[in-house]
């Protein structure tokens, strides 16, 4: 039975399994007496309909088959979901699906501005609340922007963190549809949520109020004021007051963060009548569905109107709290990432800088054993430090080219999901700034051949001062190449090392990278093209913020992994002194353990052994792959062996035209990186590091490659195909070395 749109008043007590449990409860509201503003639900049938006619429904299985949702990485995981939104955002209405949809929408609300809202089967049930885990649209005016937006919703089925949802609670995702429910905006004077009991105490209600619109509360970019008050009294137990300076009201289609008042910002959004109000409102909604609710409501015209109810699924017996919570930070606010950005230019960074450079400095060879042990736990210390900074702040800062993707991609519209990195290559990363000292190197030995010779046989170069000149320059400024951890090689054996691959890159053509096309220029002024007004203003700041947010993506890995090289020499240093003292064997040794043992000459701690050489080829033996499968991170096909890089030798081994394969692109490999016809990983996802300098150089790429390492091995020829995110290993190679025995 189809199940045409309806109003929400019309959606009866067993209508849930056809439009998802919000306009269920949004309907029950209704009949309950509650002040609910105007709306029509859209059913599952609906959703079904697009994308079966559109053909969406096959596209999506084949990109939800490429791997085990258990074996994504977030990374991986929102990529999936950019290449799904993609595909609904370009997806057409089948006809009489769209003119049922319009003639509803033109009766209901006429160009009133709405808001658009997902009702996903499972949702506000009592069991799973999927909050905050789909999109909503406030302020949408238009029929043609309400569908646009309707397909956005059905569109956030999919999005990442959705998914990892249904991963954690074992929901099918081949299964799952999505409802929609449309309703009238209600520009509330003041908003909030109630909880009408608290986690904390069966006694009491959680309450908690902005100024304007509720968006701002909800993604964390207002901070509310908040009351816990009595359940059956309504004694206010507890308030405290917020730090008033913004809210969130209607602005053109969307939203704006306007200053507040002194006036406004020197009262709470809530007197003592309207707090009376909500608490009875939320107790209300407790009894409607016979259980502690959430529930979100606005004051507008002195009138409360409840906008969403659902269970506190956290307050069920015996259940531990679920990772929705998590799940959420994995997004960032516009407003958000600017803080964020703001601490990571002026704190971090410089902050790691200055630490790397203190280390560096430090001399530890006339240290005694014992000042060797306080050094080595100095280092630590600052290692875990900025660690923790860096994954606190500079990992979720990534998530500002995640947030221009989306808006581009809504806006633009385009065929590519991943046009939108072109519009952020170009930047002046550490890395590419490091390889082109090396391509201005490579660019003296090709214009001298002698050079050239001198450097393969290991001769000294000082006929040539402006090349030595720039090799100790950047010995210098970048020191070794080496794995991060890795012993630092003496300084002859490194200059000797990155001499050879200087003569390497020598024997190709220079590869100019970092430097934006006029095709990315065009990008950039057909997508602010589609702002008007201060929204212009909007999509240049959020630009800026993405280039930026590209740019850090690599470079504070950098930063990150000079303190890491220095915590390794000074353990390197203690492993020796033990070694040289009567330690058979010290490599082993946990630095934690190398500190404590220099301290205690009595203290023995059970040393891992050398593990023992590994054949080349580690594969099971039998079968090999043919083709490998994994996502699409940089356009292009290339061919050429392959050089699988394990460690610090192994990229000394690179030559000009092999494939790099990999675990992971660490921040030293992207040295290589120039020399390379593609490049496979092991971990995937479109802002990885080795994703991001693969497009800055235009090197087919392919990751999320499911051990990519093992089953592709050294010399064998590979075609990397960046289009559709496969990796081909040739016949002849592919074949198992026949039984000698």
């Amino acid at each position: 039975m189809t199940t045409r749109p309806r109003p929400l008043k019309d959606v009866g007590a067993g209508d849930r399994s056809c439009f998802g449990g919000k306009c269920y409860a949004l309907a029950e509201l209704a009949r309950g007496g509650f002040r609910i503003p105007d709306g029509i639900c859209i059913g599952f049938d609906a959703y079904e309909q697009f994308v079966s006619e559109s053909s969406l429904k096959a596209r999506i299985q084949f990109e939800m088959g490429r791997k085990k949702s258990e074996d994504m990485r977030w990374e991986e995981m929102w990529d999936l979901a950019l290449r799904i939104r993609n595909m609904f955002i370009n997806g057409g209405f089948p006809a009489d699906l769209r003119a049922q949809l319009t003639q509803i929408i033109k009766e209901t609300f006429g160009e009133s501005p709405v808001v658009v809202r997902s009702s996903a089967a499972a949702e506000d049930s009592s069991e799973r609340s999927f909050a905050g885990l789909h999109e909503s649209y406030v302020n949408v005016k238009g029929t043609d922007s309400i569908l646009d937006h309707v397909k956005l919703v059905w569109a956030s089925l999919w999005s990442d963190r959705a998914l990892l949802y249904r991963q954690e609670l074992g929901l099918s995702t081949e299964s799952s549809v999505m409802g929609v429910v449309v309703q009238r905006l209600m520009p509330g004077e003041t908003s909030g949520v109630a909880f009408s009991r608290s986690p904390d105490s069966r006694e009491s209600a959680l309450i908690e109020a902005v100024h304007g619109l509720n968006q701002g509360l909800v993604d964390g970019t207002v901070e509310p004021d908040h009351w816990v008050v009595d359940r059956a009294s309504g004694t206010v137990l507890s308030h405290h007051p917020a730090e008033r300076h913004q809210a969130m009201m209607p602005a053109g289609e969307g939203l704006e963060m306007v200053d507040l008042d002194s006036a406004r910002a020197g009262r709470p959004p809530l007197d003592e009548t309207g707090l009376m109000a909500v608490l009875e409102m939320a107790l209300r909604a407790e009894e409607v569905f016979g259980s502690p609710q959430d529930v979100e409501w606005t004051l507008a015209g002195g009138e409360i109107y409840t906008l969403q109810s659902r269970p506190i699924t956290t307050l069920r017996e015996g259940r531990e709290d679920d990772q929705r919570t998590w799940y959420l930070t994995l997004t960032r606010s516009f407003e958000n990432l600017k803080v964020l950005r703001e601490r990571i230019e002026t704190r971090i960074i410089p902050g790691m800088e200055r630490e790397a450079q203190e280390l560096e400095a430090a001399g530890m060879e006339w240290l005694t054993d014992s000042g060797l042990a306080d050094e080595i736990d100095r280092r630590i210390e600052a290692l875990d430090r900025w660690t923790k900074a860096y994954w606190a702040d500079c990992i979720p800062f990534a998530h500002g080219m995640r947030l221009f993707g989306q808006v581009y991609n809504d806006t633009v519209r385009p065929a590519d999901p991943y046009e939108f990195m072109e519009v952020l290559s170009g930047q002046q990363t550490l890395g590419v700034e490091r390889n082109r000292m090396l391509d201005e190197m490579a660019a003296m030995v090709r214009s001298a051949p002698e050079l050239a010779r001198i450097l393969r046989q290991g001769q000294s170069t000082g006929a040539y001062p402006q090349f030595t000149a720039m090799l100790d320059s950047f010995l210098e400024k970048y020191g070794a190449i080496s794995r991060a951890g890795a012993e630092e090689p003496p300084p002859a054996e490194a200059r000797s090392k990155v001499a050879g691959l200087v003569v390497e890159m020598a024997g190709r053509e220079r590869t100019d990278a970092a430097r934006p096309s006029r095709n990315a220029e065009q990008l950039v002024r057909a997508f602010l093209m589609k702002f008007e007004g201060s929204r212009q203003d909007f999509a240049r700041d959020l630009l800026e913020l993405a280039r930026a947010s590209y740019r850090w993506r690599d470079d504070d890995n950098i930063y990150l992994a000079r303190i890491e090289a220095e915590t390794a020499r000074a353990v390197d240093l203690g492993r020796r002194r033990l070694t040289e003292g009567d330690y058979e064997y010290a490599g082993g040794i946990p630095p934690e353990d190398v500190s404590r043992a220099l301290r205690d000459p009595g203290y023995r701690p059970s040393v891992a052994r050398e593990p023992a050489a590994q054949p080349e080829d580690r594969r099971e033996q039998g079968l090999r792959p043919r083709q490998l499968t994994g996502l699409p991170a940089g356009p292009g096909i290339g061919t050429g062996a392959a050089r699988v890089v394990a460690d610090s030798d192994d990229l000394y081994a690179f030559k000009s035209g092999e494939v790099l394969v990999c675990d992971a692109i660490e921040p030293e490999m992207t040295l290589v990186v120039p020399l390379a016809a593609g490049i496979v990983e092991r971990r995937g996802g479109m802002l990885i590091h080795g994703a991001i300098v693969a497009r800055e150089y235009g090197i087919p790429c392919v990751t999320g490659v499911p051990d990519a390492a093992v089953l592709i091995r050294s010399g064998d020829r590979v075609t990397v195909d960046g289009y559709l995110g496969i990796v081909i290993i040739d016949e002849d190679s592919a074949r198992p070395a026949a039984d000698s025995g």
